[in-house]
């Protein structure tokens, strides 16, 4: 009988050791799990967190234009390389301006603020905005006292690009005037990677893309049209080779000459001119009221002459904004505002 309780006995602690062990491989098992989950967990973070870190620095931004002609000879920019994005920005271009704007891009600070903006960007005239000069003429020792991580600078400011980049690094992202429409996508594309705002530079795109489509069926109704520039009582044209060449190129108006001298400020055009060409659609760039003149493009454009033109009698003289025209272009709100400006006079 003692021999059969003591067996019973060896037998209920084995059974209780196998028990103790099949616990602590299964409290292994699930501990190991824990951390294979947790690592994992801890990697995918890591691996979002790296997506979400931005652009990636150090990066090398060339301009948007190698080079433009200055008074005395050419004006050649270079890349610029950045260690870091850019935290501290200074920017003399409104179009520019406009598409940094547009993207939600943080740190701007330094704007020119001595030539009037156009309507969509007055409150970059506020207090708030270092003054760093006009469009033509920078405050040099403003701007330095200012100490920007990045100067943007166009067309107007070259002159003193050498003088700019003993202040801080500069980038030019000007727009050519024989290929508009695709170097001001480089400066969009520019600012995109500078900053890490890819995906709303594309929505913004896309919807400039679908108001083309609108504004070429548009254009399709007239066989032809013209550009001008209204500039105190002058009147200067534009064809298909000038800044304003994207009207026809990209709208898809027809010109009704192609024989104009390509210039910034188109070509010296009299009324007598405009009346011999006669287009169905007359688009007048109002510079005057763009750099703050004294405009009297009603009185003077709707003369004896232009009476005469088909435009004018079947009510197609679009005068169009002088400011978002001359001085905002380049900027992803100021192009979507132009479409639907013309849009809006032609429909």
């Amino acid at each position: 009988m003692k021999k059969r309780n003591l067996f019973i006995a060896l037998l209920a602690a084995m059974m209780l050791l196998l028990a103790a062990c099949g616990s602590n491989e299964e409290a292994s098992t699930d501990e190991s799990t824990e951390k294979e989950t947790t690592a994992a967990e801890g990697q995918a973070e890591e691996t979002t967190g790296a997506e979400s870190e931005g652009p990636a620095y150090p990066m090398t931004v060339s301009p948007t234009v190698a080079s433009v002609e200055g008074e005395e000879a050419a004006i050649n920019f270079e890349e610029v390389e950045f260690d870091k994005m850019p935290e501290k920005i200074a920017v003399f271009d409104y179009g520019f301006l406009d598409t940094l704007d547009a993207l939600g891009v943080e740190g701007i600070e330094g704007v020119a603020q001595d030539t009037s903006l156009p309507a969509h960007l007055e409150k970059y005239a506020s207090d708030e905005y270092t003054n760093v000069g006009g469009l033509k003429e920078p405050l040099l020792e403003d701007l330095a006292e200012m100490a920007p991580d990045v100067i943007f600078i166009s067309g107007r400011q070259s002159a003193f690009y050498e003088e700019l980049k003993e202040i801080a690094p500069v980038v030019f992202i000007g727009t050519s005037e024989t290929d508009y429409w695709n170097t001001f996508l480089s400066s969009v594309d520019l600012a995109a990677k500078m900053f890490g705002k890819e995906a709303e530079a594309e929505e913004y795109v896309g919807k400039i893309n679908s108001a083309q489509e609108e504004i070429k069926a548009l254009a399709g109704n007239y066989e032809t049209s013209l550009v001008t520039m209204y500039n105190e009582g002058n009147l200067s044209g534009f064809s298909t080779n000038s800044r304003y060449g994207y009207i026809y190129d990209v709208y898809g108006f027809k010109p009704v000459t192609e024989d104009i001298e390509s210039s910034s400020h188109g070509s010296n055009f009299g009324f007598e001119a405009i009346l011999e060409f006669n287009p169905q659609v007359l688009f007048v760039i109002d510079r005057t009221a763009a750099v703050g003149g004294d405009s009297k493009i009603d009185t003077d454009m709707e003369n004896d002459i232009i009476k005469k033109t088909e435009a004018y009698k079947n009510e197609k003289i679009v005068y169009l904004d002088g400011p978002l025209w001359y001085l905002g272009g380049g900027g992803l709100q100021a192009e979507l505002a132009k479409i639907e400006e013309v849009l809006a006079e032609l429909k």
